[in-house]
């Protein structure tokens, strides 16, 4: 139902734009989240946009990330630029019919999940 897209292997410094598209979905009328986990740790919200256009990332990608939507593509893309080792992860998106926005990290808000593509950033 949920496709992401777009990982690959960057050199630090470096940047991709991941994308997340459904067959079922009308994006638009969702919250859209993205996460990541890497080996070992928690899953992580790193940026989610809401259906009205609220967007929120977590501190440690504003300024590099930028979360997008184009309707008529039915996509949501993450402009991941300035990369660094530590982002380095399986990123995922997600989908919420609403959300607590003050939680919005919380992942067991959202309710459908795609694959996962891997990010990797390495010299």
């Amino acid at each position: 139902q949920l496709q992401a897209s777009g990982g690959g292997l960057v050199q630090p410094g470096g940047s991709l734009r991941l994308s997340c598209t459904s067959s079922r979905f009308t994006l638009a009328a969702y919250q859209v989240g993205w996460f990541r986990q890497a080996p070992g740790k928690e899953r992580e919200g790193v940026s989610c946009i809401g259906s009205s256009g609220t967007i929120v990332y977590t501190d440690t990608v504003k300024d590099r990330f930028t979360i997008s939507r184009d309707g008529a593509k039915n996509t949501v893309y993450l402009q991941m630029t300035s990369l660094k080792p530590e982002d380095t992860a399986i990123y995922y998106c997600a989908t919420a019919e609403t959300l607590v926005w003050t939680a919005w990290k919380d992942w067991r808000q959202y309710d459908d999940w795609g694959q996962g593509t891997q990010v990797t950033v390495s010299s």
